[in-house]
């Protein structure tokens, strides 16, 4: 039987840098990889006029191509000095230089071993300096910026060790010479390759920073939607919990209001109380769950439109001048409607201190046959108190509330330079919170009794 023998760190950190440089140097070496444009929305494009950005968006292929146009001509003042005489010196040293310069748009790496390849041939060529000369110096020192900024900072320290072993070994078959280029070009790709390599790591580091910030966004907005869920829950409970115990008390006071009742309308009674208890049994429940921990359920009751007066009074205690309009015919609505249009107007008068000191704010409230239409309005802020910024939370509880009741909102700043929520609630015709006067006629017991169940 054989044992698999463990690796050692050191072996697993040089195969993995043996196939890194596989991976990058190697493998699909000459593949085709076209240069993309720039992005038209980017930092630098969005700050021309709109007619200029599709142009401009070509500007890494210009500054490619001006690096070849001027590889030529170095290659061709070099080549008067070292008496040009036939083609293939032409070809050498001015034209291969310019084709790896340019491959580099659409075959990077394939472009680097080009350019590597070339180097000797044209150093041959030229009969002086040695091993680069200054056409394959200018366009591989090219080569290599332009592969670095398409590719990643181990590929570029790959092709810098390449290129400093390979201008050794250039230099021990030709023999030192005064014009040796090889520590010249050394420093100068190294200085180049940080430069280049410090701007891709600070842009790939932005990059990152911006989608941690989208994704904590994210995160952030699903969670104070989840506590808005949450609240309006703890709310609704209270409402939804008193109409059950009415359900439970009637049903089980109802046979107590007819003599001799049928046994069935006895038993249809019962149902309807222990199902009346159940539900409000799930009911406690489920708010067990979405429960925080510490909450405590509030002793008063929930608020509703009746005590609105008494919010205006304090906004205004607080320095917010407000002014409420009713019309149409008030009417009781149901209990849950009344407490969201109360928490809607308390939220956007709590906004409009925060974000608009010293603005005046209106509430208007509009009772129709349909259902019920909320607009808070304040002007823009005035005075010396800075604005408080937001994080558009409050906006957040006050849609979820309207969407709960399948109705409509919407938030905008006005033309003034203040902000406006409207909403509208859907109420049917038929619908009322007013509760039988016959409950109060329910006996004490049997309303503690039911509460204890």
């Amino acid at each position: 039987m054989t044992e698999t023998k463990s690796r050692s760190p050191e072996f697993r950190l040089a195969a993995g840098a043996l196939g890194g440089l596989w991976r990058d140097l190697f493998r699909n070496a000459f593949a085709y990889r076209p240069l993309e444009r720039m992005r038209t929305d980017g930092p630098l494009l969005r700050q021309l006029p709109e007619r200029m950005r599709e142009s401009a968006a070509w500007t890494p292929h210009a500054l490619v191509g001006a690096a070849a146009l001027f590889t030529a001509f170095i290659g061709l003042a070099s080549a008067g000095s070292f008496a040009l005489r036939v083609a293939a010196d032409f070809i050498l040293i001015v034209l291969l230089p310019v084709i790896s310069v340019l491959m580099t748009l659409v075959r990077p790496v394939g472009a680097f071993w080009m350019s590597l390849a070339i180097t000797p041939f044209a150093a041959v060529a030229s009969g002086g300096i040695w091993p680069w000369t200054p056409s394959t110096f200018l366009s591989h020192l090219t080569v290599l910026v332009v592969v670095a900024a398409r590719t990643r900072p181990r590929t570029a320290a790959w092709m810098w060790g390449f290129t400093l072993a390979f201008g050794t070994v250039l230099e021990s078959f030709g023999g030192w010479r005064p014009t040796s280029t090889t520590s010249v070009f050394a420093m100068a790709s190294a200085f180049a390759l940080l430069v280049v390599a410090v701007v891709q790591i600070r842009r790939d580091a932005e990059r990152e920073v911006t989608v941690q910030r989208t994704v904590t966004a994210v995160e952030r907005d699903r969670r104070t939607l989840l506590e808005e869920r949450t609240t309006i829950a703890r709310e609704l409970h209270d409402v939804v919990a008193h109409h059950m115990s009415v359900v439970a008390i009637q049903a089980e006071a109802a046979p107590y209001r007819v003599e001799n009742p049928p046994p069935e309308l006895e038993q249809a009674f019962v149902t309807i109380r222990e199902n009346a208890v159940a539900a409000l049994t799930e009911l406690r429940r489920v708010l067990g769950v979405v429960r925080a921990e510490g909450y405590q359920a509030p002793d008063a009751p929930q608020p509703n439109l009746a005590r609105l007066d008494g919010l205006l009074a304090n906004v205004r205690e607080a320095g917010l001048e407000t002014e409420k309009t009713v019309t149409g015919a008030v009417r009781e609505l149901p209990q849950g409607v009344e407490l969201s249009a109360y928490r809607i107007i308390q939220e956007a008068l709590s906004n409009t201190l925060r974000h608009a000191p010293g603005a005046a704010a209106k509430v208007e409230i509009g009772y129709v046959l349909g259902g019920l239409g909320l607009r808070i309005v304040n002007g823009p802020p005035t005075g010396p108190v800075k604005p408080s910024p937001g994080a558009g939370h409050g906006i957040t509880g006050m849609r979820e509330r309207v969407a709960m009741l399948n109705g409509d909102m919407t938030a905008g700043a006005t033309e003034e330079g203040g902000y406006e929520i409207a909403a509208f609630i859907p109420v049917p015709p038929t619908c009322g919170t007013s509760e039988t006067s016959e409950t109060s006629e329910v006996p004490e017991a049997l309303v503690e009794r039911v509460k204890q169940a």
